[in-house]
């Protein structure tokens, strides 16, 4: 069901705008999930994948092989990892292109920008519940629900 009015649910227009993206866009695109343990230290699932970054391959032939990025190639949607290579029939060896949602962060190249969206992006935890106590902004229906029944001295339920 489509939720927003300005946004598309069109496939053939999604397409459109993914493959054609510009390059500030498919860097976020290009996000990589976070292991376990850079998950529970920065409480982040992923972050836009960059050079120096050292990665472990999930899925395909080269599963479960470590190396650092190389290249991200934004125009081709893939990365180019260290130590993943193939030989071409003439003796070169070539990189193998994996793309990012192939792969997890094991390690980052931290810098000040990194740590500032590292801050950023970081979730609070929360409790058991949907909202804390305190928390719940009243709706402007509930506040006058509740303004009508304080002056007429009615009780109120407060349902969705």
């Amino acid at each position: 069901m489509k939720t927003h009015s300005n946004v598309t649910s069109s496939r053939r227009k999604c397409r459109k705008a993914h493959f054609s993206a510009p390059s500030h866009i498919r860097r976020r695109i290009m996000s990589c999930h976070l292991s376990k343990d850079l998950k529970n230290q920065y409480h982040v699932r992923a972050i836009p994948v960059r050079k120096d970054d050292e990665v472990q391959v999930l899925r395909g032939n080269n599963k479960g092989k470590k190396g650092k990025v190389m290249h991200v190639y934004r125009k081709r949607w893939c990365l180019h990892i260290e130590k993943i290579t193939k030989d071409k029939a003439n003796g070169t060896q070539v990189q193998i292109p994996i793309h990012p949602s192939k792969c997890q962060i094991v390690s980052l190249k931290l810098d000040k920008d990194r740590k500032k969206i590292l801050e950023k992006k970081k979730v609070v935890e929360k409790g058991k519940g949907k909202y804390k106590a305190g928390a719940v902004d009243m709706g402007l229906d509930q506040k006058l629900l509740l303004f009508t029944s304080l002056q007429h001295e009615i009780p109120v339920s407060y349902t969705h």
